[in-house]
């Protein structure tokens, strides 16, 4: 069992998380604009100073590892590498799709979804990629994927074959609005990105040794960083 601190910074929300053998101890979170940078270092501190703990206590660090904001993501995993590194920890990559879907299972456990037909549906994560593209990957509703990490381009076709074959389709995240107007027998919930998605999955990759190497370890970023130059003229 473990001591797990937790870091989900790929959207608009910074969300940081403390968890023990899988169960989740505190969590801070903000979506008050773009301060990543700032806020998930007070945040951990806020959190261990909570618990009358000091980060060589951690037995790991997990973070959301994409798709997602590109500046977002590198702000995270950079905290994550640099934390682990200074006190000696391991690092834990979890797919943002998946602690998404965690997220989403969790709040229907406890009630807060209100879903038909949940256990048959199709869990469509959705994170905003941009005009009508998302970040997306199907999962049934215990979680497993039953489909690839893809980027989207959302139209009234789009996942025709798992909208067609009886079972509800469940968008949610902050991609999932936008796409209501063409989707429109999918049923739309509020889910929000936050790190306690990755509590479990953490714990689940810890007891199995799946470790990342701080080194090298990157974002999943799917698409490749793009400058759009600025029509401003400065000259």
């Amino acid at each position: 069992m473990a001591l797990i601190l937790c870091i989900e910074t790929g959207t608009d929300i910074c969300s940081v998380a403390l968890a023990r053998d899988g169960e989740l101890l505190a969590l801070r979170e903000s979506d008050e604009g773009r301060d990543h940078a700032r806020q998930v270092a007070v945040f951990v501190d806020e959190l261990l100073e909570e618990q009358q703990l000091h980060p060589e206590a951690l037995d790991a660090v997990a973070v959301g590892k994409g798709p997602g904001s590109y500046t977002g993501l590198r702000i995270g995993v950079s905290f994550a590498k640099g934390l682990c590194y200074g006190v000696g920890k391991p690092l834990i990559a979890i797919g943002s799709l998946d602690a998404l879907t965690e997220v989403a299972r969790e709040d229907y456990e406890a009630g807060i979804l209100d879903v038909e037909r949940w256990s048959e549906a199709h869990l469509c994560p959705m994170v905003d990629a941009r005009r009508m593209e998302v970040y997306t990957q199907q999962f049934n509703a215990e979680g497993e994927a039953e489909s690839e990490v893809t980027a989207e381009v959302v139209t009234a076709e789009s996942f025709a074959a798992l909208r067609g074959d009886g079972r509800p389709f469940v968008i949610f995240g902050n991609g999932s609005k936008k796409c209501c107007e063409v989707l429109t027998d999918a049923v739309q919930v509020d889910v929000a990105p936050s790190a306690r998605g990755l509590v479990r999955l953490a714990e689940e990759a810890y007891q199995a040794e799946q470790f990342e190497d701080i080194a090298y370890f990157e974002p999943f970023y799917l698409k490749d960083f793009v400058v759009i130059p600025s029509k401003k003229k400065l000259f």
